[in-house]
């Protein structure tokens, strides 16, 4: 009985393999799953040439603005020479006198007489100088800093009766010595007539015993010998258009830094509409240097010349097929990894 019971375990235990039963876990194969992300869509025919196209492009914009800059560059030569060429048409004409009839046209326009030579005579008014500056000038090949001096010319009727406008003249450059001791002179000149003024009032409130004292003869007048005219060849310009860097004018300080007509008009006592010239007179004396006139080449030079802007239109041209070359070397390297 006992070996039945062992023989019959046996063959159970030989049939389940004689492994364990292990808890079963919960199935996740019916789980919600997350939807999958869509295909990304194919790119349409022809954007990538599109691309490349555009790339192109960029790589050659630099190369087109530079050339375009260096052919402006000529056309900015051209007018250049024909501004110049008029410039000096004009100086080479015969001079117009200074009368009533050419102020009242200069009044009206300017340009009428633009680069034309004007010969006017009369009187400068020394003591109502401005001085403009400082402004260098390369004299024996050494830059020496100075001024170029402003002074009213009230030019002398002439006919009798008649009233000619007055204008102001660049009589040229001086040196920083010059205009100061100028300046100092005017100073004393000044005092001295304040004491003499002075003087004058203190006589007239003498005391009562100065009117019994006789009275010292008085001598006879010296006439003044008339002084001769001053005669002025120059060229009607205009205001200074001054760049960024240059300071503004304080005329209450006596510093002027670039030509402004009517403001320097105004500080001289003198209408706003007063015609200013350059003095281009040639007759120095060695004895008298200064001021130094300019030149009929000082006259028509510009700060930009031909010459530059031809150097300007090599520069924009090197640039341009330098800037497209290393364009072309890089589409030709994109090309070859392809």
């Amino acid at each position: 009985m006992a070996a039945s019971l062992s023989k019959t375990l046996g063959l159970r235990l030989r049939g389940s393999g004689g492994h364990r039963l292990l808890p079963s876990r919960p199935s996740t194969s019916h789980a919600p799953q997350p939807p999958p992300p869509p295909a990304a869509a194919p790119p349409p025919p022809g954007a990538g040439k599109e691309a490349g196209a555009w790339a192109k492009l960029f790589l050659f914009a630099p190369g087109a603005i530079t050339f375009g800059l260096g052919t402006w560059q000529l056309f900015r030569r051209q007018e250049k020479v024909e501004m110049l060429e008029y410039r000096t048409r004009r100086l080479e004409m015969e001079p117009v006198a200074w009368n009533e009839t050419v102020s009242s046209a200069v009044s009206r326009d300017p340009a009428v007489l633009e680069f034309r030579k004007i010969v006017c005579e009369g009187d400068f008014h020394t003591e109502k100088s401005v001085f403009l500056g400082p402004r260098s000038r390369s004299i024996s090949g050494v830059t020496e800093n100075g001024y170029y001096v402003i002074t009213p010319l009230i030019p002398r009727p002439t006919e009798p009766g008649s009233l000619q406008s007055p204008i102001l003249v660049n009589r040229g450059w001086i040196p920083r010595a010059w205009r100061d001791k100028n300046m100092q002179d005017h100073q004393d000149l000044g005092e001295t007539l304040d004491v003499k003024e002075a003087d004058k009032k203190t006589d007239e409130k003498g005391t009562w015993w100065k009117f019994w004292s006789k009275k010292p003869e008085s001598s006879p007048e010296i006439e003044k010998p008339v002084k001769p005219p001053v005669r002025v060849i120059g060229v009607i310009r205009g205001s200074e258009k001054p760049s960024i860097f240059v300071p503004p004018n304080e005329p209450s300080n006596g510093q002027w830094f670039y030509v402004d007509v009517p403001m320097i008009a105004r500080a001289c006592g003198l209408p706003e509409n007063t015609v200013y010239i350059e003095d281009m007179n040639e007759d120095i004396s060695a004895s008298n240097p200064y001021p130094l006139p300019k030149d009929a080449n000082a006259l028509i030079h510009h700060s930009v010349m031909p010459d530059d802007h031809l150097k300007y239109t090599f520069t924009w041209y090197t640039l341009s097929a330098a800037v497209t070359y290393m364009a072309a070397k890089r589409i030709k390297a994109k090309k070859v990894r392809l």
